[in-house]
């Protein structure tokens, strides 16, 4: 009985660990009840498992992005408004306008073009000096009490989610690479198939040699026939 598994997919490997696992536990085979290598190949079944689906990331990226759109938007909304306003001499409190829109100038005009980090510590004093007294009043005499209310809550959102994916990139980070998980699993796979080799000829295991035989038939057959299409596909486009 004999495989490369080096050579299985993430998802054939899994797959023909969880088959040999069910296959020793299912009660057939009296002489693999409770063996200690039974134990060590679920523990590490369990451990590759748990992992080797996942992403390198949190994949939170997705709402990272859509948390910065936002707030970019609710930022650029109140700068052109701003903007466009105080160019109006005859507009009522044009003078207010322009006032917040030099306080825009002060922590920069291109926000929304900044690294997440840059901006949001750019945002941050932003919203600190026009939550000022005097600010707040020309933002209320402008009636843009709400447009700044949501600009500050797109901003405030964007800070939770970008936080909560960093702390969850931490812990991926954190946690035991897949390619040492992999080679844990390799490795009681080939000492228990080693082992039913050795023993394939005691009576009491030549049932359980066969039958795990043939799941590593079928693991092996499904690299030779990936193997077989990817020559396909070579040869078709050198063709």
């Amino acid at each position: 009985m004999k495989i490369s598994l080096v050579r299985l997919s993430t998802k054939d490997l899994a797959t023909l660990a969880q088959r040999i696992i069910s296959n020793a536990q299912s009660g057939k085979y009296p002489v693999i009840t409770n063996h200690p290598l039974i134990a060590a190949l679920q523990n590490s079944y369990t451990e590759y498992d748990q992992v080797y689906a996942k992403q390198v990331y949190s994949g939170k990226g997705k709402d990272v992005a859509t948390a910065d759109h936002e707030r970019d938007i609710a930022y650029s909304n109140l700068k052109a408004f701003l903007n466009g306003y105080r160019k109006l001499p005859s507009a009522a409190n044009r003078e207010a306008a322009e006032d917040l829109y030099s306080v825009f100038k002060k922590f920069g005009l291109d926000l929304d073009r900044l690294s997440y980090s840059s901006q949001t510590a750019q945002m941050g004093k932003l919203i600190e000096e026009l939550e000022t007294a005097d600010n707040t009043q020309k933002i209320a005499l402008l009636s843009l009490t709400t447009a700044f209310a949501e600009m500050k809550a797109k901003h405030e959102n964007f800070e939770v989610i970008f936080a909560d994916q960093a702390e969850a990139n931490a812990e991926l980070r954190q946690m035991t690479s897949a390619s040492a998980i992999r080679k844990d699993l390799e490795r009681n796979l080939k000492s228990y198939i080693n082992l039913l080799t050795a023993m394939k000829d005691v009576t009491e295991w030549e049932l359980l040699y066969s039958d795990t035989n043939e799941l590593v038939k079928a693991a092996k057959n499904s690299y030779q026939q990936r193997a077989g299409r990817e020559t396909e596909s070579g040869a078709s486009r050198n063709a």
